[in-house]
């Protein structure tokens, strides 16, 4: 166990407080102090999390934690650093899913090539999330539970239909990736309970496609879209999935199933769909645009992803 008072590259003067201006006029921002402890085990982080309750947080890259502690936005007593816990740390498929743990780094999966033959969605995604920084320190676990409505690998997981195995005192229990976000910031992972594995249903003739727009490089989305179609034999829609990201949309895009299956993929489809989209977007305006634009995107963005999706699916197809 070790007692932390945080140290910035940024040092404050003598006499300065947290958030008064350091040299050159720099706030210095640096959490309250803070109990550290490093886990060795999915049961040893259960263990620390109920004898230290509600502050209490875990900690893997932290690029989501850190900085709202450095704004004392969140004052935990206690970090939990999970980094050694090896178990979480795996790509595993079985016959019928793809199982990645929660401690899996953005880049594993990017670099993955099994990622990147079953689920090239995924790939996508982990392309234009944040910097390679991140991605080679941030997780897909902590990404689900920091529950983002920007966030890019909610958007894929609801299009892949994932599920979260969550481990608790009482045993782990699975729950749709529909059931994980109960809104902004907020999921159904207590306290005491943590994400430990992520798992990824396999379909044969399944393609799936992902695409951002945003600002700058590494920049939260504007907006982004994702989809999964799978093909009959004879070339025709038989399931399909398009999800949304910081465009309003909860989950899945209602309606889309009903309005592409049993259907020949055409651009006139794919413009039905787009229209879709942008009818079930509830965007806000902010600085990264207004709703008008926001809502051309989502219907532009879903005839892209689509386009793409049923391209990868009909190439599988053919092999």
């Amino acid at each position: 166990m070790l007692t932390v008072t945080w140290v910035t590259d940024k040092l404050a003067p003598s006499g300065a407080q947290s958030g008064d201006p350091g040299r050159g006029g720099t706030p210095v921002q640096v959490p309250a102090p803070f109990e550290y402890v490093r886990a060795t085990s999915v049961e040893n982080v259960l263990e620390l999390l109920d004898r230290h309750g509600e502050e209490a947080r875990v900690i893997a890259g932290g690029h989501s934690l850190l900085p709202m502690m450095k704004l004392r936005l969140a004052r935990p007593e206690w970090l939990i650093d999970i980094n050694d816990v090896a178990e979480l740390d795996h790509l595993t498929e079985d016959a019928d899913s793809l199982r990645v743990g929660a401690l899996t780094r953005h880049a594993t999966l990017l670099s993955s090539e099994l990622v990147g033959r079953l689920f090239p969605i995924i790939h996508d995604a982990e392309r234009v999330i944040a910097d390679p920084v991140v991605r080679n320190r941030g997780t897909i676990g902590g990404s689900l539970g920091q529950a983002d409505p920007a966030e890019d690998l909610t958007t894929v997981c609801d299009v892949l239909d994932a599920e979260i195995v969550i481990a608790g005192s009482a045993g782990p229990r699975v729950v749709g990736i529909a059931d994980l976000h109960r809104g902004p910031y907020e999921t159904a992972c207590e306290q005491h309970e943590l994400i430990t594995e992520i798992r990824f249903p396999i379909r044969a003739g399944r393609g799936s496609a992902y695409e951002k727009v945003e600002r700058r490089v590494g920049d939260w989305a504007v907006a982004a879209a994702g989809a999964s179609v799978v093909l009959e034999d004879d070339g025709r829609i038989c399931d399909v999935t398009v999800g949304l990201t910081a465009l309003g949309v909860e989950g899945c895009v209602p309606g889309m199933l009903e309005a592409l299956c049993e259907q020949q993929p055409s651009e006139e489809l794919f413009a039905e769909a787009g229209r879709i989209a942008a009818e079930a977007s509830s965007p806000v305006e902010d600085q990264r645009g207004p709703v008008d634009y926001k809502r051309h995107l989502a219907d532009e963005l879903t005839r892209r992803v689509l386009r793409t999706a049923v391209a990868r699916a009909g190439a599988l197809a053919a092999v």
